[in-house]
């Protein structure tokens, strides 16, 4: 079976951008999507529910903002899109489909940076993965988890490429790091970084100036987490770069 996910940066535009064709050659059984940037509502009926696909929301509910989605070959048998706080409900940045006891959580987790760049949404980032996780451990009590997503933290230097130059920007700073550390503490799993240690320049987002995607310069800030038992089943990871129509790209396990 193959997991893909991918921040589509606004899924209308990724549309036009071949997003429907993405969907029906990479070979998935559930594609999680993040920043949606929709509502239901506003999709064509072959992007609400394409020919093959079953398809789950979770919309914010500030228009063309945030929004999470899974798509998946089969029914899910529950799908979850509340954390049971209605500061982060209202933004639309959780939802998990559990499909028999294996789940698949698709998260858009909040920029640390506010309107002026001041790193002044850090505690709520900060306070988001606390919930998100408390949730997500209850999950894998159940069964295999896989957690994908675009988590918007590099976590370690060899995550991006100019880790010197972003140590007080909002996507590394410490206690960012910390928090993803303290995942992995608890044995969630890096799929791709398991896959690939010590492999420099993997990254999943660039800016959209100054050729840094041309050029390579990036951050690794979408993960596939794997609860131990999901990480057991993993065969391959992958990041798929050269895939386009945002300025994220396409990443995902394969597992038996």
């Amino acid at each position: 079976m193959r997991i893909v996910s991918w921040n589509v940066n606004g899924l209308r535009a990724c549309v036009r951008k071949g997003f429907l064709e993405v969907l029906d050659t990479c070979g998935a059984d559930v594609v999680a999507l993040q920043e949606v940037r929709a509502l239901p509502s506003q999709l064509t009926p072959g992007v609400q529910a394409p020919t093959g696909w079953h398809a789950a929301f979770a919309p914010a509910q500030r228009l063309g903002y945030s929004g999470v989605a899974i798509y998946s070959r089969q029914a899910p048998s529950r799908v979850q899109t509340s954390l049971s706080e209605e500061r982060f409900d209202v933004e639309g940045r959780f939802i998990a489909a559990s499909f028999g006891r294996l789940s698949v959580a698709s998260v858009y987790f909040p920029k640390g940076s506010g309107k002026d760049r001041d790193n002044s949404r850090v505690p709520y980032k900060l306070e988001f993965y606390a919930a998100a996780f408390k949730r997500l451990q209850a999950l894998r009590r159940r069964g295999p988890v896989f957690v994908v997503g675009d988590y918007n933290t590099a976590h370690e230097a060899i995550d991006l490429a100019r880790p010197k130059g972003n140590e007080k920007t909002s996507g590394f700073l410490p206690e960012e790091r910390a928090e993803l550390s303290r995942w992995l503490q608890a044995g969630w799993v890096d799929a791709f970084r398991a896959q690939h240690p010590g492999e420099p320049g993997h990254y999943t987002w660039w800016r959209q100036w100054g050729g840094a995607r041309e050029n390579n310069v990036g951050w690794r800030i979408d993960y596939v987490l794997a609860s131990p038992s999901a990480a057991k089943r993993v065969t391959n990871a992958f990041i798929w770069p050269n895939t386009l129509g945002s300025d994220h790209c396409p990443l995902g396990v394969d597992f038996a």
